[in-house]
C-alpha cells in the first residue's frame, strides 16, 4: 500500500510542497483554523440569540393580547359598567369581578378601570378618588395632571415606559403602566383599563428564555421609547440606545461605547415594540481561548519534526483524496464496466467525474422552478412575474409576436414506462417538448406539466410567416408538434388548442380555451385536435348564444378564474345587445348563461350559490344582469379556489400519514408517492415543501435518523441491521450523513447514551466508528 501512494504523483506533490514551504501553509491554516473556530461560535451564538429573542417576543406578544382580551372582556362585562360600578348595591359585586379578571393574568400587578370624565378610579381593592391614587402610586415621571389627561384621551392601547413608583411614601418600585381603552378598538372610547405591570414581573418573562445571556437586553415601544432593559452593568449614551433601536431585525455588527457589539433585533407585528440584545464581540473570542494554546503546541511540534511532519501532513491529506478516488473509480466501473477504473495517478479526474455527476443531478431540481412559474403564468397570464435574470436561467423567452396554448394529453401507461429517472421522471415526450424550437416555422415550445397525470400544456410563440395564414402555420406547429421523431411505439395524442393572442400576458385566456378546446374531445374522440376558433362552425343552431363562450365560461369557473370569467361574460352579454333579438328570445338566451354557471357550480359541488339567485324579471337591464352573473361567478371561483387549498390540504395530510407510515421502506421515492395518489412528481413535490417547509427527501431522512436514534438508545442491536431497518442500504453514507447533521457517529451517539444510561457497549458497535 505504501508503494503504492509512492507512485501517485499527487501525493508526491503533497510531500514535496510541504517539505519546501512548510511554514507558509502552517501560519495560514493556524490563522484559518482560529478565526474560523471563533466566527463560527459567533454565528451559532448570534442564531441561538436570535431565536430566543424572537421566543421572547412572541411570548411578550401573548401576554399582551391576553391584556387587550381581558380588557375587550371588560368592556363587555354588565357587572362592570359606569351604572353598576357607581351603585351602591352593585359596586361590590363589580369590583369582585374586577378582581376575578385580574387573577386571569399572572403578569398584572393591579388593574384599574376608570370611566371619562370620573374623577373616581376603581381596583381590586376598591373605588378612590385619582387624588388618593396620586398619592399611593407617585410616578417619579407620570404627573397627576398628565395621568389624568392620559386616562381621558387614551384611544389606543399604549404601554409606557418602566418607571419608579413611590407606594405609600415607602415602598418604591419599578413599574410600568398599560392602558387599554375601552371597548376597544373604537373610536370613541368610554373608559380606561390601567394594568400596573412589576418590571422584574415582565422582564422576567423574557430572562426566563434568554437564559444565562450575558449582554445588553432593550424593549422599544413603535417611537423608540425604552419599555424596559437589562443592562447588565452596562449604560449606554442616548445615541447610542436609538441606534439600536434604528437598526433592522436581524443580525448586526455595531459600535457601542467604542467597542464592537453583536446586535440582534427583531420587531412585533402586533404591536410594533423591537427587542434588542447586545453583546460585546470581544466575548466570542474569549470562548475559544483554549484553542489557542493548542494551536501553538501543533505548531511549535511542526517546526522540531520537519520533514517526519511534512509526510504525515501528506499522507493525511492524501487519505480523503485517495477514498473519494476508490469511490470514484468504483463509478466509473460501475458505469463503464471492464473499463478498470484508471490509474492511481488519474485521483483528481475520477473524482472531478463524480462531481459532474452530482452536479447534474442538482441541474434536475431546476424544472420544479421552472415548471410552476410557467403554471402560475397559465392561471394568471402576467409574463413579467419573474425577473429577467430567472428567466434566462430557465431558458424562457417571450420574443416572439404571437402565442397560444396547447392541451394534450397521452396514454398513461406509455409515460409510466417512461419513467427512469429517480428524481423527476417524466415521458420522453416532456423531455422532447420542455425546449422546442420550430425553426421552419418560426415557433418554440415551453411544456407544462400538469397536476394531472399525463397531461401537458405547451406554450407556443410564433412569428407570422410572410407564406402562410395564421390559421395555416397553426395547424403546421400541431402538425409538427404530432411528430416525435423519438416515440417508440408512436403515441395516440389528443390536443386542445386555444386563441392565438399578440401578448404573453392572455396565456391565462389561451389556456382556458385550450381547456375548453380540449374538453370538447368527447365529441371527436381520442387522438383528435380540437380548435376553440373553431367550436362554432359545428354548434346546434337551435343554441343563440355561441358555444365557444359557454366552454370558455365553463372551464374558466371550473379552474376558479375569476380573470378570465369576468371577459367572458361580457363577451356574452356584447353578443346579446348585438343580436338584435326580442326581449323573450334575449331572456332565454340569458338563461343559457346561467344554466352554464349552474351546471358547472353543480359538477364542482357548489349548491348553496342557488340560494342567491334572484329570477331574471327582477332586472330592468343587461347591465344590472350582467353585474349579477359577475357576482356569481365570483363566488364560483372564490369557493373552488377555497375547495382546491382544502383538498390540497387534505392530500397532503393523507401523504405525510403515508410516508410516516412506510419511511422504512428503501423503496420509498417521490414517485412512487406520486403514482400512489396519481398526481405529477414536480406538482407533488412543490406542494409537499409549501405545506411543510422543507423538501421531501429532507422529510424523510428525518424520520429515518430519529427512529435511529430511538433504536440506538432502547436496543443492542447491530447498526447495520437498524439501518437497513429504517429504509437505507448504504451503511457508510448514512454514517457520514448521521455525523454531518449531529457531530457524532452512530456509535458514538449509541456510547454516549449508554454511558449516561449506565448501559454496556457491546464491541461491534464500535465497527462502523
Amino acid at each position: 500500500m505504501k508503494r503504492s501512494y509512492f507512485k501517485s504523483r499527487l501525493f508526491l506533490q503533497y510531500m514535496l510542497s510541504y517539505l519546501i514551504i512548510l511554514l507558509v501553509p502552517l501560519v495560514l491554516l493556524t490563522v484559518l483554523i482560529y478565526q474560523s473556530a471563533a466566527s463560527n461560535l459567533r454565528t451559532e451564538i448570534e442564531r441561538a440569540h436570535l431565536n430566543q429573542l424572537d421566543q421572547a417576543r412572541t411570548t411578550v406578544d401573548a401576554r399582551m393580547s391576553e391584556l387587550s382580551e381581558i380588557a375587550s372582556r371588560i368592556s363587555y362585562d354588565n357587572r362592570l359598567t359606569s351604572y353598576r360600578v357607581h351603585d351602591a348595591y352593585y359596586s361590590s359585586e363589580a369590583i369582585n369581578a374586577l378582581g376575578q379578571y385580574k387573577a386571569t393574568s399572572s403578569i398584572i400587578g393591579e388593574a384599574f378601570l376608570y370611566f371619562h370624565g370620573d374623577d373616581r378610579i376603581y381596583s381590586t381593592a376598591g373605588m378612590s378618588s385619582l387624588e388618593v391614587f396620586s398619592q399611593r402610586y407617585n410616578f417619579h415621571n407620570w404627573s397627576p395632571q398628565a395621568l389624568k389627561q392620559d386616562l381621558n384621551q387614551m384611544k389606543f392601547p399604549t404601554m409606557r415606559p418602566a418607571d419608579l413608583v413611590m407606594r405609600n411614601e415607602s415602598l418604591e418600585q419599578s413599574l410600568l403602566a398599560y392602558m387599554v381603552p375601552i371597548t376597544p378598538n373604537s373610536p370613541n372610547p368610554h373608559g380606561t383599563l390601567l394594568y400596573l405591570i412589576d418590571e422584574s414581573e415582565f422582564r422576567g418573562l423574557i430572562s426566563s428564555i434568554l437564559g444565562n445571556y450575558q449582554g445588553l437586553t432593550y424593549v422599544f415601544d413603535n417611537k423608540g421609547h425604552v419599555l424596559t432593559a437589562n443592562q447588565q452593568g452596562e449604560s449606554l449614551s442616548t445615541a447610542d440606545t436609538q441606534q439600536l433601536f434604528a437598526q433592522p431585525g436581524g443580525i448586526h455588527s455595531q459600535r457601542l461605547n467604542g467597542k464592537t457589539h453583536s446586535v440582534v433585533s427583531v420587531k412585533s407585528e402586533l404591536n410594533g415594540w423591537t427587542y434588542v440584545t447586545a453583546m460585546e464581540s470581544s466575548q466570542f473570542f474569549s470562548s475559544v481561548s483554549h484553542i489557542r494554546s493548542v494551536i501553538l503546541f501543533i505548531f511549535v511540534i511542526v517546526l522540531a519534526a520537519g520533514a517526519i511532519i511534512a509526510l504525515m501532513l501528506a499522507l493525511r491529506q492524501y487519505f480523503p483524496i485517495s477514498d473519494l478516488a476508490d469511490f470514484a473509480s468504483t463509478k466509473a466501473d460501475r458505469l463503464n464496466p471492464g473499463s478498470g477504473g484508471g490509474s492511481a495517478s488519474d485521483e483528481l479526474a475520477h473524482i472531478r467525474r463524480v462531481l459532474l455527476d452530482s452536479s447534474l443531478k442538482a441541474d434536475r431540481q431546476e424544472p420544479y422552478a421552472r415548471n410552476h412559474y410557467l403554471l402560475m403564468l397559465l392561471k394568471y397570464g402576467d409574463a413579467k412575474m419573474l425577473p429577467p435574470d430567472l428567466m434566462d436561467a430557465f431558458h424562457i423567452r417571450f420574443d416572439r409576436s404571437r402565442y397560444m396554448v396547447l392541451v394534450i394529453e397521452w396514454e398513461e401507461d406509455y409515460a409510466l414506462q417512461e419513467q427512469d429517472d429517480d428524481l423527476a421522471p417524466v415521458s420522453s415526450l416532456v423531455s422532447e417538448l420542455t425546449e422546442r424550437e420550430f425553426p421552419e416555422l418560426s415557433a418554440a415550445v415551453h411544456a407544462v406539466e400538469l397536476p394531472e397525470p399525463g397531461r401537458l400544456a405547451l406554450i407556443v410563440g410564433f412569428d407570422q410567416a410572410a407564406t402562410l395564414t395564421q390559421d395555416e402555420q397553426v395547424q403546421s406547429i400541431v402538425a409538427a408538434i404530432r411528430q416525435s421523431p423519438d416515440e417508440q411505439p408512436p403515441l395516440t395524442l389528443t390536443l386542445g388548442v386555444g386563441t392565438v393572442y399578440d401578448n404573453p400576458d392572455h396565456l391565462n385566456q389561451s389556456y382556458i380555451e385550450a381547456c375548453s378546446a380540449f374538453e370538447s374531445r368527447l365529441s371527436t374522440g381520442p387522438g383528435s385536435t380540437s380548435y376553440f376558433t373553431q367550436l362554432n362552425d359545428a354548434e346546434d343552431k337551435a343554441f343563440w348564444l355561441p358555444a365557444s363562450v359557454l366552454l370558455k365560461l365553463t372551464q374558466s369557473l371550473k379552474q376558479g378564474n375569476f380573470d378570465v370569467a369576468v371577459p367572458t361574460i361580457g363577451e356574452s352579454f356584447v353578443y346579446l345587445q348585438s343580436s338584435g333579438a326580442s326581449l323573450p328570445l334575449m331572456r332565454c338566451m340569458c338563461f343559457d348563461i346561467l344554466n352554464v354557471m349552474l351546471k358547472a357550480a353543480s359538477e364542482l359541488g357548489i349548491t348553496h350559490v342557488n340560494r342567491d339567485i334572484p329570477p331574471l324579471s327582477a332586472f330592468s337591464s343587461l347591465e344590472e344582469l350582467e353585474n349579477s352573473f359577475l357576482s356569481l361567478a365570483s363566488r364560483i371561483c372564490s369557493q373552488v379556489e377555497s375547495n382546491a387549498k382544502t383538498e390540497e390540504l387534505t392530500l397532503m395530510d393523507r401523504i405525510i400519514t403515508y410516508i410516516d407510515e412506510h419511511y422504512g421502506d428503501h423503496s420509498l421515492s417521490l414517485e412512487s408517492i406520486s403514482h400512489e395518489y396519481a398526481i405529477s412528481p414536480s406538482h407533488f413535490s412543490r406542494s409537499f415543501k409549501e405545506k411543510f417547509g422543507l423538501n421531501f427527501t429532507q422529510y424523510v431522512w428525518q424520520k429515518r435518523e430519529e427512529e435511529v436514534k430511538r433504536q440506538l438508545e432502547t436496543t443492542s442491536d447491530p447498526l447495520k441491521d437498524i439501518i437497513q431497518r429504517v429504509g437505507y442500504q448504504d451503511t457508510p453514507n448514512f454514517i457520514r450523513k448521521f455525523k454531518k447533521e449531529t457531530g457524532l457517529t452512530p456509535g458514538q451517539y449509541r456510547k454516549q447514551h449508554a454511558e449516561s444510561s449506565g448501559a454496556v457497549l457491546a464491541d461491534e458497535d464500535l465497527d462502523y466508528d
